[in-house]
Formats: C-alpha cells, structure tokens, sequence
C-alpha cells in the first residue's frame, strides 16, 4: 500500500484545470488560490491522473471516474443516434453552476466527458461572439447560441473547437477544454 493519500474530487478538478492553464493562466491561478492549493500541487495531481489513465491494470474509465468522484449525484438513459448510454453527472464545487458528465456505454467504455450546465442553473445570455469570455459557457451552449456551429478536431485530448456564427455572418474558432469555453483562436475557419 502506498503512502499516497487517496485522489479526491478536489485532485480532479486540478486535472481540471491543469488543461486549461495552457490557454487561462490566470484564471487558473486565481482557482488554484481559492482552493488552497499551488501549481506543484495541480501538476502533481495531473501526474497522478495520467498513471491512473494509462496503467495497464487499471479500471475502466468510467470505473475510474466513480472511484474517485464517488456515486453520480444523478444518472439518466441517454440516446445519440441508434446509440444508447447513460449520462452520470458530479457536482464541481469549483464551478457549483456545472456538472461533469460522463455517457457511459456499455462495459465501462465512456463515450464523452465533459463540463455541462447544471440543472436549473441559469444558462449565459450569448448574443454575440464577444459575449464569449473564458469559462462563460458550455460547448452546448455556444453551439446554440451560435447556430449553425460545425464542429473542428480538438488542438488535444479534451479539447474540442467549434466554428461559430455570429448574428452578423461573422465566423469564429472558439475552443473548448473538459466542455467549457476558452478562447476564440481565430476569426473564421
């Protein structure tokens, strides 16, 4: 047994944030105070999570995703296609307006992870493209918003870019880390 003390959802939301530190120093600095931990801290966190990702004996992702951040506060069946999962979500004290959610497929495979508005939190008023600040709004969101957005090839794991259409025609890449929104990378495609 390891004298490692058990990785906890706090240790989660520093690999969190750990991704997007590359694009929101700042922001991550700022989160990082108020949770009371240092950057050695996030990196050794983000350390822990990478061994616990590519260990050969490991469990399955969704496995993993319950054994640290315990029981999904909830749990529904979800349709994408012909494809049935099921959506669990987590509270994030660090964002108490989001969710992490998992869609769960059969034998522990998971389909997509991400940050999601919580039930009944207010959603961002998103009128035009300079309505979108760092960690103002989900993937989904911004896609609805911004409609017709199209779909890019992430910069990185758990990273997603979207093109969107402002109210004007105007095109924007906005990239997306673990869902949530931050930065626009360029006007247009």
């Amino acid at each position: 047994m390891s004298g490692r003390p058990p990785f906890t959802p706090l240790h989660f939301q520093l690999v969190l944030l750990r991704r997007m530190a590359d694009h929101n120093p700042d922001l991550v600095a700022d989160a990082r105070r108020a949770l009371g931990v240092s950057l050695a801290d996030m990196r050794e966190a983000n350390k822990r999570w990478q061994a616990m990702v590519r260990s050969p004996r490991g469990r399955t992702a969704a496995g993993r995703y319950r054994s640290v951040l315990g029981t999904p506060e909830s749990r529904a069946p979800r349709r994408i296609g012909d494809l049935e999962c099921e959506a669990w979500q987590w509270p994030v004290p660090l964002w108490p307006d989001l969710r992490f959610e998992v869609l769960a497929g059969p034998g522990g495979a998971v389909w997509n992870e991400w940050l999601v508005r919580a039930p009944g939190a207010p959603a961002p008023t998103l009128r035009t493209l300079a309505d979108l600040t760092p960690w103002s709004c989900t993937i989904d969101e911004a896609a609805h918003a911004f409609a017709p957005a199209r779909p890019l090839q992430g910069t990185a794991p758990t990273r997603w870019g979207l093109v969107l259409t402002g109210p004007d025609g105007e095109e924007a890449v906005a990239e997306f880390t673990w869902g949530l929104f931050q930065r626009v990378l360029s006007d247009g495609p």
